[in-house]
């Protein structure tokens, strides 16, 4: 938090820009103009506790069990202690659709409608709450008329269950994420959430209220000092009256005197000159933003670009003039908070190394050889955060929530011993809301007009992440274990849009929409909606390539919060056949030039795969050393190794023309334990048989499918039970709906033997 607090006072107070934006911008915008319509401020009203005290739980647009593990957790908890029922409303049958009670497949951006048809129903069965609507909230004129009850846009028998289940529970949770969020609707479906609890008074009490999650780590931080393009800092606006105090607080030189430029309009800004200085912090918008290929070529335009990482050859960092060598988490010093505004200490656990800096200071820096050395005089990032607290009293006196005043004078060590403490406590808003009158707004949102025929892209394209991956891999993609669990892009695939397009599964196809291509594994998947195809966001060029999903992703954006809509571009999909596949087990990193490679981590080196079209260079992936090789012209097959003079083996290429390729995990774990011999390493499998685990499921304790089937098959017949004969689950709990999902698939033969 003090990094962004740094960084938005010196671009909004010193230079006079408000064209500055965080991460927020892609996963939180819409929820934040989403809570400031409804309350007057972006403030959360809920706290974790109320899942606990919950008998219903909407996710919606959220994988939980996948990005948010230990709140999944805790979710199911309160079901087993309370019998808590859980809704998924999304498009896909995900791996949290699958545990649910209730799976409510939406159509893409059809929440709006879903909610306002809920809202209808609820209030035509008298379930709206008056005395608190006239009490607490301003309704608009007309506000009821546009509901449509009929416009649900689901199977009628859903919308029944979900309606009973919402008429049955008041103490319900509404959990909503990225889903929601990244739309061109997505303020529109924070407000529909909104106006469903305000309505019905489920709000301000324990186990009720709407929720959103963040989607990455202190977006609340960032949110809260106000680092976004359409905030000035500490919650407050651009009035005259909010932009002269916090000019008067910082002592600033040349306060700027609009919103800025949002992370979209900005990269349009860039790739047409009218912005020719960049400074890109702890980011990768040349692959992570919509229209990628257009961002990176904004960026390569560019006359000036900074870019502050902790690894150096991302793909954005390759387009750098100057690089600065930032803090990484274990590194940092300072504060984060969490989805509950819940501020916590993050210590460092390892001291900077080489010329690394913290993002504050560096900043710091800058900002003294521009000549405001006194307004950025910061001793450490305590210092910093007294300034942040002490401003919050700005906020207060401009009638907002967010005030930490009470930490405006704590001492370095007060700093260094703080413990996590929650603004504005478990239910902010319950003696008034952060309006001028103290009231909530219910907000007049209308669902988006049906789209018309798609013409050459008939498929609607979603976007998101895989279970153990983070953004655009940089540092996650360093770890041989997290890579262990979807090591290639794939594409998702309903069996009858594969049988159209004459998709294998384990093929390969191309992906096009109206701003670019890529190519994925095809995976086909009956948890896939019909007319809709789902890929990962993770891979760049530093992975191979394919899977590029930012070239995809169509930039148009929501027209209040500027968050551009990952979940619904307008795609096609058609098969690529190659001519060879191959796989090579490197301890250095290569290039491929092939159609399609990826590679990813293994212990002491990569693994990689490849397929292509003519002939394939095996000379060019391999180091020098003692080659051993074997061919059969017949099946097209060549396999190379290159061992060491001491028989360590260095490197090893697997081609094939029309056959099968050996499994992976044995000659990738060769590098690192040098077991097999020469005939072993060609044959790609031991002499003598193995013990095989099978495909991991629980990264944490490396745990895979055999080993959880042999559990249950030993009377281990619930995920704890697993859990205690195998650890498996027991960590982050992330895995916990495969093994459910293992269990389901071992019994089922035993039930239909019984029978």
């Amino acid at each position: 938090t003090e990094d962004y607090y740094v960084a938005n006072k010196l671009a909004k107070g010193f230079i006079g820009t408000a064209n500055i934006d965080t991460n927020s911008r892609l996963c939180m915008a819409s929820a934040v103009a989403a809570h400031t319509r409804a309350f007057g401020e972006d403030v959360v009203p809920v706290s974790y506790a109320d899942l606990d005290a919950a008998d219903l739980i909407l996710l919606v647009g959220s994988n939980t069990a996948w990005c948010h593990p230990v709140i999944w957790q805790r979710i199911e908890k309160t079901r087993e202690r309370r019998g808590t029922k859980i809704v998924v409303i999304d498009p896909r049958k995900t791996e949290t659709a699958e545990r649910a009670d209730l799976h409510i497949s939406v159509e893409p951006d059809g929440d709006v409608a879903l909610f306002n048809a809920l809202l209808a129903e609820l209030r035509s069965r008298g379930l709206a709450d008056d005395a608190f609507l006239a009490d607490r909230c301003c309704v608009p004129d007309g506000f009821w008329d546009g509901l449509d009850v009929s416009g649900h846009g689901v199977p009628a028998s859903q919308f029944a269950r979900l309606v009973n289940l919402v008429a049955a529970h008041p103490r319900m949770i509404t959990l909503f994420s990225q889903g929601a969020n990244q739309s061109v609707s997505g303020t529109d479906k924070g407000n529909a959430i909104i106006n469903l609890h305000l309505a019905t008074g489920r709000i301000n009490r324990h186990g009720a209220g709407p929720f959103s999650m963040t989607g990455q780590p202190n977006a609340m931080g960032g949110r809260e000092v106000g680092g976004l393009a359409s905030m000035l800092a500490c919650h407050l606006g651009f009035s005259q009256a909010e932009r002269d105090d916090a000019q008067a607080f910082w002592k600033s030189p040349a306060m700027c005197e609009a919103p800025g430029l949002k992370a979209v309009d900005l990269f349009r800004a860039v790739h047409d000159g009218r912005i020719r200085f960049l400074w890109i912090m702890a980011t990768n918008p040349a692959v992570s933003m919509p229209d990628a290929g257009f961002v990176r070529e904004a960026i390569a335009r560019c006359p000036n670009v900074v870019v502050s990482d902790v690894i150096a050859d991302t793909d954005t960092a390759k387009l750098a003039h100057i690089r600065l060598p930032a803090l990484g988490w274990g590194e940092k010093d300072g504060t984060v908070t969490n989805s509950e505004r819940r501020i916590s200490r993050q210590r460092a656990l390892f001291e900077a190394p080489g010329e690394a800096r913290a993002d504050w200071r560096i900043v710091s820096d800058v900002a003294t050889r521009m000549g405001f050395a006194d307004a950025f005089r910061y001793a450490n990032a305590a210092s910093v955060f007294r300034e942040y607290a002490a401003m919050t009293a700005l906020s207060v006196f401009h009638g907002k929530l967010l005030d930490l005043t009470a930490w405006a004078e704590c001492s370095d060590a007060d700093y260094d011993t703080m413990a996590p403490f929650q603004w504005g406590g478990e239910h902010p808003c319950k003696d008034r809301f952060p309006t001028p009158d103290g009231k909530a707004r219910l907000v007049v949102v209308r669902a988006l007009p049906a789209r018309d025929g798609f013409g050459q892209f008939p498929l609607r394209l979603n976007t998101g992440r895989y279970r153990d991956q983070w953004h655009t891999m940089t540092r996650t993609g360093l770890s041989a274990k997290l890579a262990n669990h979807r090591r290639e892009p794939l594409v998702e695939v309903h069996p009858d849009d594969a049988s159209a397009a004459h998709l294998q599964d384990g093929g390969l196809a191309r992906v096009a929409t109206a701003h670019g291509e890529a190519l994925f594994r095809v995976l086909v998947s009956e948890s896939q909606a019909k007319g809709q195809i789902f890929v990962p966001m993770h891979w760049t060029d530093m992975q191979g390539s394919a899977g590029r999903t930012g070239l995809l992703v169509e930039p148009s954006v929501d027209p209040h919060s500027g968050q551009p809509g990952f979940k619904d571009t307008a795609a096609r999909i058609e098969a690529v056949v190659p001519e060879w596949r191959a796989f090579a087990v490197l301890r250095e990193c290569v290039t491929p030039d092939a159609l399609y490679w990826t590679r990813s981590r293994i212990e002491d080196g990569w693994l990689y795969e490849v397929a292509g079209i003519g002939s394939i260079d095996v000379g060019g992936l391999l180091p020098g050393g003692i080659r051993n090789e074997a061919s059969d012209l017949k099946r097209g097959m060549h396999r190379v190794t290159i061992s060491a003079e001491d028989g360590t083996l260095q490197a090893a290429v697997f081609v094939t023309r029309s056959g099968q390729l050996p499994d992976r995990e044995w000659i990738a774990r060769q590098l690192a334990h040098p077991d097999g011999s020469a005939t072993e390493l060609l044959a790609g499998r031991p002499s003598t048989p193995q013990p095989d685990r099978g495909p991991l499921v629980c990264l944490c304790f490396e745990v895979g499918e055999d080993q959880i089937l042999s559990a249950a098959q030993d009377g281990a017949c619930n995920v704890g039970e697993i859990g205690a004969a195998t650890r498996a689950g027991t960590n982050c709990g992330s895995c916990r709906p495969t093994i459910a999902r293992l269990l389901e698939s071992c019994s089922r033969p035993l039930q239909e033997a019984a029978q």
